[in-house]
């Protein structure tokens, strides 16, 4: 089994991001790095850096003004009024989805709001560049296993499965595993995602809601008492063309692996249902007893569990990492996962 990680990834170290309203130290931090590479070197994990990639294969998911307003952000921060160091919005677009459009701002201000989903997307002056390392990893990963490989890991961080296509939130700026999967997809297989995040994937929800070719699975903490809180519910199938491929399967805190597996059971049998080819893995590792986030109860010999039963669908797949933060058994999980997959 191959890793794919650029130590660029490690660049993007913020301090901090708002919770109810005050500045904490954020969990999503370059020593989450050292974590799960302890964990791919439990596997015997070769370790190799991805090619570079540009927006042209950002730009498969997310909108080019999105793209530009990340690359110039810094820069025209700099120029607004007693700033603060990390660009943070004073107004949201909450009606971003309303028909006709709302308008969209020149003020770099106005466009923070537009753009940056909540207060856990710190954009710092090397967030663009580990951003764009991260999602490269998942990109390589995508042409290995869209090339027959049958496992890859790809140590993507910062996470992506919050960004939709022209928002940023949640730790997240670019949607990893949605660009694998539309990397997949237009190389001719039938793609599912399967996120096991303790939060939902909102943002992958997002890009392909409207989509009947790939199918999108999210296994969670359920929101009504949970970040993303908006996103989530049961009720969200998919909208038109993408009417029922879209399935939520929210579960109550605490879950445990008993209750964890039942669930498993009903998303593995939409991907087979799906008649999936190639199988993009959304790895949330902070569905952990001891992540900090504390929405689930599994424990390091479930992920094995977990692993080998995504495992007995016999599919190729890419696995992309999402979260799962800083604690004892960080590294432990993830070589349980991979170990349970078939590393």
């Amino acid at each position: 089994m191959i890793t794919l990680y650029d130590d660029i990834q490690r660049s993007h170290a913020p301090e901090t991001f708002l919770v109810a309203g005050r500045p904490q130290p954020i969990p999503e931090k370059p020593i989450r790095i050292d974590m799960l590479m302890r964990g791919v070197g439990f596997v015997g994990s070769q370790v190799e850096v991805p090619p570079p990639i540009g927006n042209d294969i950002l730009a498969l998911v997310h909108d080019q003004r999105y793209l530009t307003f990340l690359e110039t952000l810094r820069e025209r921060w700099a120029h607004v009024p007693e700033l603060s160091d990390i660009p943070l919005p004073n107004v949201y677009a909450i009606q971003r989805s309303t028909l006709p459009p709302i308008g969209y701002p020149e003020a770099v201000v106005g466009q923070a709001g537009y753009h940056l989903g909540d207060g856990a997307c710190p954009v710092t002056s090397t967030t663009l560049a580990a951003a764009k390392a991260s999602a490269a990893c998942a990109v390589e990963g995508a042409r290995r296993v869209g090339g027959g490989e049958r496992l890859i890991y790809a140590l993507c961080r910062p996470p992506g499965h919050h960004a939709a296509s022209d928002l940023a939130a949640g730790f997240c700026f670019f949607n990893n595993a949605a660009i694998a999967a539309e990397l997949l997809t237009r190389a001719g297989h039938r793609t599912a995602i399967l996120d096991i995040d303790v939060h939902h994937g909102n943002g992958t929800e997002a890009i392909f809601y409207d989509r009947a070719d790939v199918l999108t699975v999210s296994i969670h903490c359920h929101p009504k008492r949970f970040y993303p809180f908006f996103w989530g519910y049961a009720e969200e199938r998919g909208r038109g063309a993408g009417e029922g491929f879209n399935l939520n399967l929210p579960l109550e805190r605490g879950a445990d692996i008993t209750v964890y597996m039942a669930a498993l059971e009903t998303a593995l049998q939409r991907v087979t249902d799906f008649g999936a080819t190639r199988l993009v893995l959304a790895s949330g590792l902070d569905i952990a007893i001891d992540d900090p986030f504390k929405g689930f109860a599994i424990r390091t010999e479930d992920f094995a569990k977990i692993g080998a039963r995504i495992a007995e669908l016999r599919l190729p797949t890419l696995v992309v990492q999402e979260g799962g933060y800083p604690s004892e058994s960080l590294g432990d999980n993830l070589a349980s996962l991979l170990k349970g997959l078939g590393a």
